[in-house]
């Protein structure tokens, strides 16, 4: 073989190697790109009760215990502690709606 036809095959090989590297290179972008987007993903804050209890003794303070004490009451719970913690963002929200 001549020296120009091994640097033809030389160039057509290091084309479709860059080729394959393209395609891998994408392959791996979308996959990339999917799990982004799952950890993108806006997670709901977890509520505790120290949180809830903070905000409620402020409203309480400012003047607006009879309010709080209806927000309690409306989970039928008699004091704070008897509202079950999943109704800890529902009550949060209400008691912002308070100030």
């Amino acid at each position: 073989m001549s020296k120009m036809k091994l640097a033809l095959d030389v160039v057509e090989n290091l084309r479709s190697l860059a080729d394959s590297i393209e395609i891998l290179a994408e392959s791996v972008t979308d996959k990339n790109d999917t799990d982004v987007e799952k950890v993108i993903e806006p997670a709901t804050p977890k509520i505790t009760f120290e949180d809830l209890r903070a905000v409620l003794a402020v409203l309480t303070r400012s003047g607006k215990q009879a309010e709080v004490k209806e927000l309690i009451e409306k989970y039928d719970a008699k004091k704070l502690s008897d509202v079950p913690e999943d109704k800890y963002h529902e009550l949060l929200d209400a008691a912002g709606k308070l100030q």
